[in-house]
C-alpha cells in the first residue's frame, strides 16, 4: 500500500482537540493540505485564526454529531488520508455507554464513510490508547502491541455504572479499537486503504487549542497543571507524587507519530505503541525546579514534593512498562525529555497568564 506524502489532503477528525490540533499543525508544516472536522462553527473559529497563514491548504468543516449515521460522508470525499482522533476522554461518565458509544460509533462511522465515499483514501490512522493494551497488575509487567485490555471489559460488564471511571474510559478505547480492526479486516479486500493505529500512554506538553482558563484543560493536561504548577500540588502528598505515574509522551511527538504513521508504508496494518518512557509526578516537579530563571506562574510558585524521589530513586516501583521496539523500527521517532516538556509546558502557562 503506497504511503501518503505531501501535498496530499488529510482529514483530521475532532481537529480542535488537544492532540488533534498538533496533528493539524504538524501536517501543515510538512506541506500537507488539511481538512479538519469540529462540532460547531464556534469551535471552527479558533482553528481558522490559528492556521490562517496556510490559506486554502487548511479548511474546517462542521460534523455536529460524529455518532450519527453518515456523519463523515461528505468530509471524506476528496481526501487522501484520514487521522481519526475524535473520542471522549474524561472521568465523569455515569453510564459506561456515555463513553463507549461515541468512541465506537465515531470510529466505525468514519471507516464506513471511507468505505462508501472515500474513493481517494489510501490510509487511515486511528488514535487509540495504551488503555486498550494495559491491565492493572500487582507485579511489574511489560506490554506490547500483542496485548489487549480484556480486564476493563470484564469489570465494566460485571459492574456497569458502578465500575471505576478509569475502567469505563479504558473500555471505550479498547472496544473502539477492536471495532476498527474488525471493520477493516471484514472490508480490506474491497477498499483502497489500510489501517494504522497509534497507542499513546499519558500525553503531556503545551496546548494550542482554544482555552479560556486552566480549568478548561483536558484531563491529562489538567493533572499536570494541578500537580506540577501548584505550590502544594493541589494537596497531593509527597508519597503520591513519588509513587504515581506510568508512561508518557509529549503531545508534539505524538503528533509527529501520527504523521509518520501516514507516511511509512510499514505502518499499514499495525498498532503502534508510542511512549517516551517512565515517569512519576516527582520527575516533572524536579524538572520544573531546575528551570532557570524559574517560571512566573499565577499559582504562586512551584511545588517541591520529595526531591529526587521519582523514577531514579532506588525504592521507586514501576508496574507498567511498554515495549516500544515496533515504533522505533517503523517510525524511527525521537522523543522529547521530561526536562524539555516541563520547560515548554510551564512557559506555555506563563504566556497564558496562569
Amino acid at each position: 500500500m503506497p504511503a501518503v506524502q505531501p501535498p496530499c489532503k488529510v482529514l483530521v477528525s475532532g481537529a480542535n482537540g488537544y492532540i488533534a490540533i498538533w496533528v493539524v499543525r504538524t501536517l501543515l508544516e510538512k506541506g500537507y493540505s488539511v481538512r479538519g472536522t469540529v462540532r460547531s462553527e464556534e469551535k471552527a473559529a479558533h482553528l481558522r485564526q490559528l492556521f490562517s497563514s496556510y490559506g486554502d491548504k487548511h479548511e474546517v468543516v462542521i460534523v455536529e454529531d460524529i455518532t450519527k449515521e453518515g456523519a463523515f460522508d461528505e468530509a471524506v470525499k476528496g481526501v487522501d488520508a484520514i487521522e481519526h482522533t475524535a473520542s471522549p476522554f474524561h472521568m465523569n461518565a455515569d453510564d459506561p455507554n456515555e463513553l463507549i458509544n461515541p468512541a465506537v460509533n465515531g470510529t466505525v462511522g468514519i471507516l464506513k464513510s471511507a468505505l462508501n465515499h472515500g474513493q481517494s483514501v489510501k490510509r487511515i490512522v486511528v488514535t487509540s490508547s495504551g488503555a486498550a493494551i494495559l491491565r492493572d497488575s500487582p507485579t511489574p509487567t511489560t506490554f506490547s502491541e500483542l496485548d489487549w485490555n480484556e480486564q476493563c471489559l470484564e469489570i465494566v460488564r460485571e459492574k456497569g455504572r458502578e465500575a471505576p471511571n478509569m475502567m469505563k474510559y479504558r473500555a471505550s478505547k479498547t472496544l473502539a479499537e477492536k471495532a476498527a480492526w474488525e471493520f477493516w479486516n471484514k472490508h480490506k479486500a474491497s477498499v483502497g486503504w489500510d489501517l494504522s493505529v497509534v497507542n499513546p500512554p499519558y500525553v503531556f506538553g503545551p496546548a494550542i487549542h482554544a482555552l479560556t482558563t486552566a480549568s478548561s484543560l483536558n484531563t491529562s493536561a489538567m493533572f499536570f497543571y494541578n500537580f506540577v504548577a501548584h505550590p502544594n500540588s493541589s494537596g497531593a502528598t509527597n508519597e503520591f507524587l513519588s509513587s504515581t505515574g506510568t508512561c508518557w509522551v509529549d503531545v508534539r511527538d505524538l503528533a509527529e507519530a501520527h504523521v509518520l504513521s501516514l507516511e511509512k508504508e510499514a505502518a499499514g496494518g499495525e498498532r503502534i505503541i508510542v511512549s517516551a518512557g517512565l515517569w512519576k509526578w516527582q520527575d516533572f516537579i524536579d524538572a520544573a525546579n531546575a528551570i532557570s530563571p524559574p517560571p512566573k506562574l499565577a499559582t504562586g510558585g512551584l511545588p517541591k514534593g520529595n526531591p529526587g524521589g521519582g523514577t531514579g530513586h532506588p525504592s521507586t516501583v514501576h508496574l507498567l512498562y511498554y515495549d516500544t521496539t515496533k515504533a522505533a523500527r517503523i517510525l524511527g521517532l525521537k522523543y522529547r525529555t521530561i526536562a524539555e516538556t516541563t520547560k515548554d509546558t510551564l512557559a506555555d502557562y506563563e504566556a497564558k497568564g496562569w
